[in-house]
């Protein structure tokens, strides 16, 4: 099953997401199809925290993808901005 997920990155203490497609069988950070966005917990007054591509976000789940119960919230949060 192909899944959107956040997967992590950035240093200790200062945490950075990628949100992306992937394979649910492979790990979190590991492999995966299409970066469609990322989420920045931590953006500064002047930095952009949250960016989601809707017209890949779409298409990927025409195609059957499921989102994880984070980037459906954040997904959620993005629509009623």
């Amino acid at each position: 099953m192909v899944v959107i997920r956040l997967a992590r990155s950035g240093s200790k203490k200062r945490p950075f997401y990628n949100m992306v497609v992937a394979e649910s069988r492979n790990r979190r950070d590991g492999r995966f199809v299409e970066r469609i966005g990322y989420y920045n917990p931590v953006a500064g007054e002047n930095e952009q925290g949250l960016r989601v591509d809707a017209e890949r976000l779409a298409y990927w789940q025409g195609q059957g993808a499921q989102l994880s119960p984070t980037v459906a919230r954040l997904v959620k949060k993005t629509a009623a901005a």
